[in-house]
């Protein structure tokens, strides 16, 4: 009896460990990744924060994937990096899907639209309203895995030379904008002007553009727009809650064994909650200083020219939706969590902001 159960337990043993062999191995496999951006290295909130992901997820997976970062410019352009992770050039990537929107009109939609879904609600219909699968379903055409990574939160609306009087202050006028937003100023009598981010300060400084939107108080004043154009009008109509990505090749990705798969998630959900923290914190403490700056004026978008971005920004989503049937399908779930969060967030935010407004000023 004792020679059959040793027999027994003998074999079962042999059995477990050859069955956990190739575990052990994939728990060696180790994995050294290229990582490219749009972002100058180091630039406040979008560059820093791809830097903190590649570090967190190398610590995450226990030092078996490591990663070399690129800044915007040094392996890949700045506007070629969903090519580069495409093509294989590059393992991953931290950008916004909007860069893109020239080969898939419908990413506009997971960085997000005029008077669209803010910086809670793009992650809240992501996550929980079925649009990360819509995400992951486009991204297969392009051969990418797709990841939220945060967001700077709402954004300005621009720097400006002059003060707009009206509408027909924007006739003309040379403006480095990007998204939906230039398709609405372009309507308007606007030129738009597609610029990467490093290109902006001297484009405005050498006269090529007349105004430029960029962030918020924090990356602008960073980047000294201030110095050469000194009207600031705020909020962003087309940019309430910009979403950021971080895009792995699908090959890339499908080789990782499940643990590190895992690593990569969990690395691009602490980006999410880091950045928007981030940005929240440094634009706060930013203001202040930027409205000192000599000659700088902050100014709401005047009543007209409101009501003006408004109506045609409805134009510009009514005709995005109607480019194609996958357009249509990720744009009728967008829309419709839209329409629900519009009155919550009236009741709820607006709310609190009006009574916060009595209370502190």
């Amino acid at each position: 009896m004792h020679r059959r159960r040793l027999l027994t337990t003998g074999a079962a043993t042999a059995g477990a460990a050859t069955l956990a062999a190739p575990a052990v191995l994939r728990a060696q496999e180790t994995f050294a990744w290229t990582m490219v951006m749009p972002w100058p290295k180091n630039t406040p909130g979008v560059g820093v924060g791809a830097e903190r992901f590649a570090r967190r997820l190398e610590a995450l997976s226990g030092g078996r994937i490591t990663i070399t970062l690129y800044g915007a410019g040094e392996l890949v352009p700045p506007f070629e990096v969903l090519d580069a992770v495409q093509g294989g050039t590059a393992d991953i990537a931290h950008g916004t899907p909007y860069y893109w929107v020239g080969k898939a009109p419908v990413l506009n939609y997971f960085t997000g639209v005029p008077l669209g879904l803010n910086a809670l609600e793009l992650p809240a219909w992501l996550q929980f309203g079925g649009g990360m699968d819509l995400w992951r379903e486009v991204y297969q055409d392009f051969g990418v895995v797709p990841f939220y990574a945060g967001s700077s939160g709402v954004q300005a609306g621009g720097w400006f030379r002059e003060e707009i009087k009206g509408v027909d202050g924007l006739k003309g006028l040379k403006f480095r904008i990007a998204g939906l937003g230039a398709e609405v100023m372009r309507r308007l009598g606007a030129t738009p002007v597609v610029l990467p981010p490093g290109e902006i300060s001297p484009s405005l400084l050498s006269g090529a553009i007349d105004a430029a939107e960029w962030i918020g108080p924090w990356n602008d004043r960073a980047f000294g727009l201030f110095k050469v154009a000194k009207v600031y009008y705020v909020p962003a109509f087309h940019e309430p809650g910009p979403g950021l990505e971080v895009i792995v090749n699908k090959d890339r990705y499908a080789a990782l064994p499940d643990d590190l798969k895992a690593a990569v998630e969990s690395a691009a959900l602490a980006a999410s909650t880091e950045t928007l923290a981030d940005f929240t914190y440094h634009n706060v403490e930013s203001l202040q200083p930027l409205l000192a700056e000599e000659g700088v004026r902050m100014l709401p978008w005047p009543d007209d020219v409101a009501a003006a971005l408004a109506e045609t920004s409805v134009k510009v989503l009514d005709d995005l939706q109607a480019t194609d049937a996958q357009t249509k399908k990720v744009g009728e779930s967008y829309m419709a969590f839209l329409k629900k969060a519009v009155p919550y967030a009236q009741s709820f935010d607006a709310g609190i902001q009006s009574l916060r407004q009595r209370a502190f000023g």
